[in-house]
């Protein structure tokens, strides 16, 4: 894997100012392992090969504006501290709007309670305003609800929960597309 290709150019995130504790994901191998593991604390990530990362990886960065995973690093300590992705999806609705969705929102333990996680959710809320998202939306426990409320996400009135299908593990994981 080459050490400097970005997900996605990290300029955007100069150009708007949206934020100075940031980094996007790269292809490297080094950050790509210390990612996954910092995603561990979140849910199952499952054994991930080099292989299967990269493909992924590349799937994500010629998206064409789709993926924007962003991560915080200690560089002191050379660890991924934080992390979290910025997805913009492409509507029918509202003229043909962008809507933005925020996922997988983490910080390690060990650097929790230093506003890692503000930053990286402000950083993200901002740029999907930026990239001209209509609204931005995001999952999170009951626990965490207080915690996005303080950056200003809400709950819509009449549409509060999210409903969701998981499906069993597929021995064969290629997508249908």
């Amino acid at each position: 894997m080459s050490a400097e290709i970005p997900i996605y150019d990290p300029e955007l995130l100069t150009k708007y100012n949206l934020g100075e504790r940031h980094e996007t994901l790269k292809e490297d191998e080094s950050l790509c392992v210390r990612f996954l593991e910092l995603l561990g604390e979140l849910t199952e990530v499952g054994n991930i090969s080099e292989k299967q990362f990269q493909e992924q990886f590349e799937f994500m960065k010629n998206s064409h504006g789709t993926y924007y995973c962003t991560v915080i690093i200690d560089t002191i300590k050379d660890r991924v501290v934080g992390a979290s992705t910025l997805l913009m999806e492409r509507k029918f609705i509202r003229g043909c709007a962008l809507r933005a969705r925020l996922e997988d929102v983490v910080v390690s333990p060990n650097y929790r309670g230093k506003q890692l996680g503000k930053c990286i959710v402000e950083i993200l809320t901002n740029l999907g305003r930026t990239l001209g998202a209509y609204k931005m939306t995001l999952d999170c426990k009951d626990s965490m609800i207080p915690f996005y409320e303080s950056l200003g996400y809400a709950k819509e009135p009449g549409n509060s929960n999210t409903l969701s299908i998981r499906y069993a593990a597929s021995s064969n994981p290629e997508p249908k597309l």
